[in-house]
């Protein structure tokens, strides 16, 4: 009798191994990507930088606009993304106090990443910026200016 309990409860709790398991598997098969309601948005504001009032996030970084792009379409890639990071966004993007919602938009990069824009300019960092508000890309190369809250470039350089 008592090998008949023994060999029950083993039974019943191979079991419910089993079910448990199966059930994590299921879980673990369920997409893990947030839903786009617990998307924090892109915030965009406006800063006073060293040569005027531009586009930054909401840290304080500036924004930058590249001459090379085209109706609102990035051309910059490889070595061109690693210094000058695109402003990217899985979810909304949200206009600060001073600047026009109907300028926001976003646009799909090559690599598939939806990079943020404003008026006919995809938005980027530039990697050399270590502090808010600082502007040391204006004007590099004669083709990285600041964006005003006009959607044009900045071109006033320092």
């Amino acid at each position: 009798m008592r090998t008949r309990a023994t060999l029950t409860a083993i039974a019943a709790l191979f079991v419910l191994t089993a079910c448990s398991t199966g059930a994590s598997d299921d879980s673990a098969a369920q997409d893990p990507s947030p839903s786009p309601a617990e998307i924090d948005p892109v915030e965009i504001s406006l800063v006073e930088s060293e040569v005027g009032t531009a586009l930054a996030d909401a840290e304080g970084r500036v924004l930058y606009g590249f001459t090379k792009d085209k109706d609102a379409e990035s051309v910059c890639e490889a070595d061109c993304i690693a210094t000058w990071p695109a402003l990217t966004t899985a979810g909304d993007v949200e206009p600060g106090e001073g600047l026009d919602a109907s300028l926001l938009g976003t646009t799909e990069r090559t690599d598939g990443v939806t990079q943020v824009t404003y008026g006919e300019w995809p938005l980027y960092y530039y990697v050399g910026d270590a502090l808010p508000e600082e502007s040391n890309g204006q004007g590099l190369d004669g083709e990285w200016f600041l964006v005003a809250a006009d959607g044009t470039l900045v071109k006033d350089v320092p």
